[in-house]
């Protein structure tokens, strides 16, 4: 507990060192703004006196050759020659003294697009004001003498005939007049007409020479616009450190300073492109079985069907294959199989997108075969989440019925193949468990859950509540699961253990209302609650316990036949199905996903971790990889076979991991400040070691593992010297300089040097051989060849930072051996993929959709060929199969992965060069604005897009129903760059046009 106090107080006075620290930041961006526009309000000021001065002298020269009764016809020469000079009419150019300071200010600051926006605002503003101002009918002798001069219209030379600056009013001889009088009739000029007076005079010549300030402006965005870097974005101060060789960018206030490498020439001249590798999902391990209850079946295909996160997994165990329907945009929560076994409904709960906008529960109902989306409703329905579902089995599966996870708890019946809600009623405030349809009366639905069970007659579009009456019996707390026995009766599994059998009650008369069920009989089932139930095809049913963790056989008279029990490891029973033979399939509350039989046990056939998961690390020379969690399991798995290669309990909760470059051992960092090191392949504890008593957030090794860097919440990075292979450490110096937590750190090659970031965003780097000193001299590291790339912060990697991030959105990044790409992990649930170097600000990505959870980490393994990633609260794994695109093509399905491959209907010419071996080669799909080909959520598109929309039809046949036209998603249609979550093997026909926009832009 002191431990806790006293880390609660560091984190008190850093927020408020940290609160300082913004503040002073923000003053410093203040007064660098107020620097720039004075900077530039001066060169603007100076241009205008100096032109001022040309004209004077040349009026002053061509008066002397005139009569003074001339004078207002020179003025309106002038007048009309700077009109024609610049191209605008008399109106415009008389109106652009008025706005032509705050151009010049704002646009040194502003992008291209924004000053051709701002530049028709003004000419809008001067056509208004022009109405208020059209001149009085020239005067006869407004023809110009021929013995006016005029200036030749050069580059150099001001666009301006010559005219006096300051002319008495009417026709009286011009005279010269200070340069304070000048500046007086500028500012008296801007609310004056023209009847040439003195003001007027002045008026003229500076539209004439702010016009061409404001042409130039326009001109210089015009051709800075499509630059990635503009240096019209770049304030004074910024243009000042490039010059200098280093970059700024700002992190909630805050300056970060990177220095430019020696060998980039000309940073304006960099662009960073979109990778041509694309990442397609392979393996999902896990299952989620903690908070979810009834969601393991077996489908005729011989899949096992079960969800974690937003992915739906179908896995067949016998040929160690996974496909993926990934039409969820947030974590599914519920899944219901059709009478035909083919179709399936799953459903999903709200979230919030990246933008903070809401992403709106619904239910999906999808083929398992094609993966294709038949329909998405609820939209808008549904305010928490879909909590339980059910086909209705009378009529064929025509009708679904959903529960709303809301405090009412809404109850819907929807024709789902028209997307109608047919009827909807309130069931309880407590909570509801389950919903089933009569299977052989369609209009009975049964509700239960929390200390009731409801009896539902549903005729039209009206629903009618007929309340379970317990009687003589104790009534449960929950009511836990229902299934039908074969009579049309009822049976209903509680907290309590017991079994309760409901008939329905002949006494009613039909026609008045719901016809009751009682209570006809009672039989003791677990102890503890009765948590699931399975109906067999014999006509035989399973139950599932809770406490006891037995799973019972019971005949048709409700007589037990067999049990067996689940042993402890895998926790209690959260789901029950039948499966081949006499096989049945068991989810757990630990996540795993058992077959078995009476007979002969268990077989573990998925399994993952049940609390957050952030460490993650890929062996140096072997396909495999380790992740560690709260949940204090340490795993190791094999990416080829996709099995579990060994696991092992910690005293700690694991938070991050690193092999030693041998790949004979692993170092482990805990959240108490212990590390432990495993031998990586017996398993045996190697040893434990201490730094601090607060949480390590790296461990990482020197290339040539001779060298040990751990980096804690205590700001400080430990050094350890390794020897034998990893089996011995003794401490060699720390780290100290870091005013907040480490985050990342990388190794140089030749072990000398270490870059690190800390929590509030600093980059600073140590030379270790003189006793981990601190290098005060930034820029002497900016030539450093590192090992591996994981900072987030620094000139390689700062392009990978969205606009307007606060700097805790990237959770990881990593650098893949080949130098080729970068992948990251951020707080939105996606995985990206950078090209690397990445440093030009806002580059574009590939992004990708599959965690419903911020994505902790990410780590290539040791040849590139595939990418892991691991989700936080969704305890999720993910492995990533790195594709180069060669050609453009429309092979990958917009909802599909499969690890098996299949031959393609149409396949494509690979072209003649390969410009990599490592990555399988695939063809890409069509490249679209955003980049995305994600499901939709059936909602209209956002305003601003107003491109054509183009949609992926997935392949018909007349054993397949056709899919909806909702395949396509708009969660991140804004996005610059969104690619496809995990495309098909399967060829889909060519792009259609649909005749709805409810796609993404393309």
């Amino acid at each position: 507990m002191d431990g806790f106090a006293g880390s609660l107080d560091d984190s008190m006075s850093g927020a408020s060192v940290s609160d300082v620290h913004d503040r002073l930041s923000a003053l410093e961006l203040r007064v660098q703004q107020q620097e720039d526009e004075l900077t530039v309000m001066k060169a603007a000021l100076a241009d205008v006196l100096r032109r001022l001065a040309a004209s004077e002298v040349s009026a002053a020269a061509s008066t002397k050759k005139q009569p003074g009764g001339k004078g207002g016809s020179v003025l309106r020469e002038a007048y009309s020659m700077s009109c024609i000079s610049n191209g605008g009419s008399s109106g415009r150019k008389r109106d652009s003294t008025s706005v032509t300071r705050k151009e010049t200010v704002s646009s040194a600051a502003k992008s291209g697009a924004d000053r051709k926006k701002e530049t028709g605002s003004q000419r809008s503003l001067m056509q208004e004001i022009q109405e208020h101002e059209e001149p009085g009918p020239p005067p006869k002798d407004a023809t110009p003498p021929p013995s006016s001069p005029q200036i030749p219209q050069t580059p150099d030379t001001p666009q301006r005939p010559p005219q006096s600056a300051d002319a008495s009013k009417g026709h009286a001889p011009p005279k010269r007049g200070p340069s304070v009088k000048r500046s007086s009739g500028m500012e008296r000029s801007q609310s004056s007409t023209w009847d040439g007076s003195d003001d007027n005079r002045n008026k003229l010549v500076k539209a004439a020479s702010t016009s061409k300030l404001l042409a130039k402006m326009v001109k210089n965005s015009e051709r800075h616009k499509d630059t990635v870097v503009s240096q019209a974005k770049m304030s004074t101060r910024e243009k000042n450190s490039l010059a200098e060789g280093n970059l700024k960018m700002f992190m909630r206030g805050r300056p970060i300073t990177m220095f430019i490498p020696s060998n980039v020439e000309n940073y304006d001249e960099i662009r960073t492109e979109l990778p041509p590798e694309r990442l397609k999902l392979e393996w999902v391990y896990g299952y989620r079985g903690r908070d979810c209850r009834a969601n393991v079946y077996l489908l005729p295909t011989g899949e096992v069907v079960y969800f974690i996160a937003s992915v739906v997994v179908l896995f067949n165990y016998e040929e160690r294959t996974q496909r993926h329907y990934l039409g969820h945009t947030d974590c599914v929560k519920c899944l219901t199989i059709h009478p035909d076994k083919i179709r399936i409904a799953t459903g999903q709960i709200a979230g919030v997108d990246k933008d903070g906008r809401a992403v709106q529960p619904h239910v999906r109902i999808w083929d398992s075969v094609s993966l294709s989306t038949h329909q998405v409703i609820g939209l808008g329905t549904f305010e928490r989440g879909v909590g339980c579902l059910a086909f209705s089995k009378a009529d064929s599966g025509h009708h679904l019925s959903v529960i709303d996870d809301c405090n009412d708890h809404m109850l819907t019946v929807w024709d789902w193949q028209k997307k109608s809600k047919i009827a909807e009623i309130k069931t309880t405030n407590e909570v509801v468990l389950a919903v089933e349809f009569h299977p052989t009366d369609p209009h009975t639905i049964v509700t239960c859950g929390k200390s009731h069970i409801f009896f539902w007659t549903w005729t039209g579009t009206s629903l009618a509540r007929k309340q379970g009456i317990f009687g003589k019996y104790e009534k449960p707390k929950f009511v836990q699961c229902l299934a039908f026995l074969s009579n049309g009766d009822i049976l209903t599994g509680d907290s309590g253990g017991i079994l309760l059998v409901w008939t329905r009650s002949s006494a009613d008369t039909p026609g008045k209302g719901p016809r009751a069920f009682q209570i006809s009989r009672q039989v003791k089932g677990h102890e503890g609650s009765v948590f699931c139930m399975c109906e067999m095809r014999s006509g035989t049913l399973l139950t599932g316990g809770g406490k006891d963790r037995k799973i019972i056989l019971w005949d048709h008279d409700l007589r037990a036949d067999h049990d067996i029990e689940v042993p402890d490891q895998y926790g209690t029973i959260r789901a029950l199905s039948e499966g081949k033979g006499n096989e049945f399939l068991v989810g757990t509350s630990r996540n795993y996903i058992l077959r078995g039989t009476f007979n002969d046990g268990f077989l573990v056939e998925v399994q993952g971790h049940t609390d957050e998961l952030w460490g993650l690390a890929s062996h140096p020379s072997r396909d495999m990889f380790l992740t560690c969690a709260q949940d204090r399991l340490v795993c190791v798995w094999n990416s080829v076979d996709h099995s579990l290669h060994w696991s092992r309990m910690l005293e700690e909760h694991g938070h991050c991991a690193d092999f030693h470059p041998s790949g004979t051992v692993v170092a482990i960092g805990t959240h108490s400040g212990k590390w432990y090191v495993l031998d990586a392949e017996t398993t045996d504890l190697v040893g434990i070691h201490t730094d601090g008593n607060e949480q390590l957030s790296v461990m990482r090794f020197s290339v040539d593992g001779s060298l040990l860097a751990v980096g804690s919440h205590d700001n400080f990075i430990y050094l350890y010297t390794v020897s034998e292979k990893g089996r011995k450490y003794s401490r060699y110096g720390k780290c100290t300089g870091h005013s907040s937590y480490i985050t990342h750190l990388d190794w140089s090659p030749d072990n000398n040097f270490i870059m690190s970031n800390s929590g509030d965003y600093e980059i600073l780097y140590w030379d270790v051989p003189n006793g981990c000193k601190l290098i005060r001299n930034r820029s002497e590291c900016k030539d450093i060849d590192w090992a591996t790339y994981t900072c987030v912060l620094g000139y390689h990697v700062f392009g990978v930072w969205p606009e307007g991030s606060d700097g805790t959105d990237i959770n990881a990044l990593i650098r893949s051996h080949n130098r080729k790409v970068i992948a990251l992990a951020d707080d939105f649930c996606k995985v990206h993929l950078f090209a690397y170097p990445c440093s030009t600000p806002k580059a574009p990505s590939h992004k990708y959709s599959a965690h419903s959870s911020h994505v902790t980490n990410v780590s290539f393994l040791h040849r590139d060929s595939h990418l892991i990633s691991t989700g936080g609260k969704d305890t999720s794994i993910m492995q990533w199969r790195l594709v180069e695109k060669t050609s453009l093509s429309f092979t990958d399905g917009p909802l599909a992965n499969s690890t098996a491959q299949q031959p393609d209907p149409a396949p494509t010419p690979a072209p003649p060069t390969l410009s990599k071996a490592s990555p399988t080669q695939e063809s890409a799909p069509p490249p679209t604005s955003n980049g995305t080909q994600e499901t939709s959520l059936d909602t209209p598109p956002p305003t601003e897009s107003t491109s054509p929309i183009l949609e992926l039809t997935p392949p018909c046949s007349e054993s397949t129903p056709p899919p909806s036209d909702s395949t396509m998603s708009l969660k991140d249609s804004l996005d610059p760059s969104d690619d496809t979550a995990t495309p098909s093997d399967e060829g889909l026909p060519p792009l259609t046009l649909p005749s709805q926009t409810d796609g993404e832009s393309v």
